[in-house]
């Protein structure tokens, strides 16, 4: 039976995630900095741990408790991230730090905790839940997509480099998701009576109206499960159809052209 290793399973995707495996028979450690929000999850059957990605302290307790209990892990699902947006301007620097550190170093820091015991097992399945935004790039939200940007990046390259070693790289990329509205997303206020007020009021207005319309959890959880259980797993999974036609829509959309699209989109829809 695998053992699959879940970060950021408190709500949402993640949630989803970590019950989905379980029922399908897989050794689930479901992991948050909270773990009294994972105790639906333990009656579910996973093993819940306490795990803040962005703290080495945490992720070595949390791997050595896993492997002292279970062995190597077979699976592990990079999922637990957020949204910082704001203009490039305005977010302040330790902003900028906290959503790197969440979204790009965590992922990274258990990649070189675990590729070990995986290269030692000539087995091992990585899935990166990264974005459309890791294609796709939208004003006011520069740091959310850089980190994006960078989780495709070291994906790509860790991806060729561990093949050979039985370990395969797998990307997941969803489009909005209906879930929990995240409370950085949300607090686009503070940059409303600045010099980019117009772009942020459109910003806000289009993530709202665009949040609970969104792919479930669940058809997201489905699509990582798949990418953590399939025999020949793709590169990349893109989820919901504003994924799959904004990605290839910006591959062909010359940048002046994207540039003026985006400033319609975002000031005409400003309330």
């Amino acid at each position: 039976m695998p053992v699959a290793l879940v970060t950021g399973c408190s709500s949402g995707i993640g949630r989803a995630v970590a019950l989905q495996l379980a029922a399908a028979g897989v050794t689930t450690v479901a992991t948050a900095r909270d773990v009294a929000t994972l105790v639906d999850l333990a009656a579910a059957g996973c093993t819940v741990l306490a795990l803040d990605v962005t703290d080495d302290t945490s992720r070595r307790q949390c791997v050595e408790a896993v492997q002292a209990t279970h062995g190597t892990v077979d699976i592990l699902v990079n999922n637990a991230g957020y949204a910082e947006m704001g203009p490039v301007e305005q977010v302040p620097l330790d902003a900028w730090r906290r959503q790197l550190e969440t979204n790009v170093l965590g992922p990274v820091a258990l990649m070189q905790l675990l590729l070990p015991g995986m290269r030692a097992a000539g087995r091992g399945r990585i899935v990166n839940v990264s974005s459309m935004g890791g294609e796709v790039t939208f004003p006011g939200g520069g740091a959310y997509h850089a980190s994006k940007y960078a989780l495709e990046a070291l994906s790509d390259a860790a991806r060729v480099e561990v093949a050979p070693l039985g370990v395969e790289v797998v990307l997941v990329q969803p489009g909005p998701v209906a879930s929990s509205f995240d409370t950085n997303a949300a607090d686009l206020t503070r940059y409303l009576d600045g010099p980019y007020g117009q772009l942020v009021r459109g910003l806000d207005k289009a993530i709202r109206e665009q949040t609970p319309n969104g792919t479930s959890p669940e058809r997201v959880a489905a699509v990582i499960c798949r990418a953590a259980l399939r025999k020949h797993p793709a590169a990349r999974y893109r989820v919901g159809a504003l994924s799959r036609s904004l990605v290839l829509g910006r591959r062909v959309v010359p940048d002046r052209l994207w540039d003026i699209m985006m400033t319609r989109q975002f000031t005409a829809s400003a309330p």
